[in-house]
């Protein structure tokens, strides 16, 4: 963080000082030119400024943003274990702040899970935060871990069994 705020000033120092050099040029030499690139720096800044996106920024999740439901993703590693893991785990999380993990059997469900979602906010976006009675799933034993994109989130979860599992949002079948 320090670097970037140097790197910045850096910018910032070098722009106004040769800003400073075009506008006494203009006045001294009465040459236009010297406006013209004067005004097309600061034209630049200003439309990079503006129009300028951080392609590394990450969305901020908010409480409903949870809400929803949860199919394991069969995209980080395909195969047999993931389609397994999809076809007998899911879970959903309500509005009323209660998540319901599913053990299931394909559209049977064999057991269920019931306990209570939070989140925290250390910084621009919340964390969530399951809280389970014991005993509970050995994939509920950890918290989740959310993972931010551009465009979405997942969650993954630490298993003794599986190692980690990783939940999208979703609908069952898929």
């Amino acid at each position: 963080m320090v670097v970037l705020m140097l790197i910045l000033f850096g910018f910032a120092a070098v722009l106004l000082a040769v800003s400073t050099i075009l506008l006494i040029l203009w006045i001294s030499l009465r040459k236009r030119i010297f406006a013209f690139i004067l005004g097309g720096i600061w034209l630049l800044v200003f439309l990079y400024s503006t129009f300028n996106e951080n392609p590394a920024k990450k969305i901020d999740l908010t409480k409903a943003d949870y809400y929803g439901n949860y199919i394991i993703d069969r995209s980080f590693y395909p195969g047999p274990q993931a389609e397994w893991q999809y076809n007998h785990y899911r879970f959903y999380i309500r509005d009323n702040d209660s998540i319901y993990f599913y053990v299931t059997n394909k559209e049977k469900i064999i057991r269920a899970y019931i306990g209570k979602i939070y989140t925290v906010k250390p910084f621009d976006s919340e964390r969530l935060s399951i809280a389970m009675p014991y005993p509970t799933h050995h994939i509920l034993n950890s918290g989740a871990t959310v993972y931010r994109t551009k465009t979405g989130f997942y969650l993954v979860f630490r298993s003794p069994r599986y190692g980690n599992v990783f939940f999208k949002k979703g609908n069952w079948p898929e």
